[in-house]
């Protein structure tokens, strides 16, 4: 196989950045049947943290993933599959996030 530029492998790298930081909101749940909205929101803090926090952590990998990159002229096959352990470590931080505040 031979190498190409990373174009492709920036663009798929970046969905799955995308698609882990949209992930992390759909842990965050709308108070049903309380009268009380104030006290509902602030029930669920462990999870408005969990989400900063998360969304943070991704977008820092996510700059230094480009900046990686840029100094990156070709991917050959080897890297591909390096890069799609480093995403798979990305998309599993929604999970690892929603457990994180559940528990905390």
């Amino acid at each position: 196989m031979t190498a190409e530029g990373t174009g492709r492998l920036e663009a798929f790298s970046d969905g799955v950045f995308a698609i882990a930081m949209t992930l992390l909101v759909l842990d965050i749940k709308v108070p049903r049947g309380d009268h009380n909205l104030v006290g509902a929101l602030l029930a669920q803090w462990p999870t408005y943290v969990g989400y900063v926090g998360s969304f943070v952590i991704i977008g820092i990998w996510w700059a230094g993933h480009h900046a990686m990159l840029d100094l990156i002229a070709r991917a050959d096959h080897t890297l591909r599959l390096i890069n799609t352990l480093h995403l798979m470590c990305i998309a599993f931080l929604p999970f690892a996030t929603a457990l994180l505040s559940e528990y905390m």
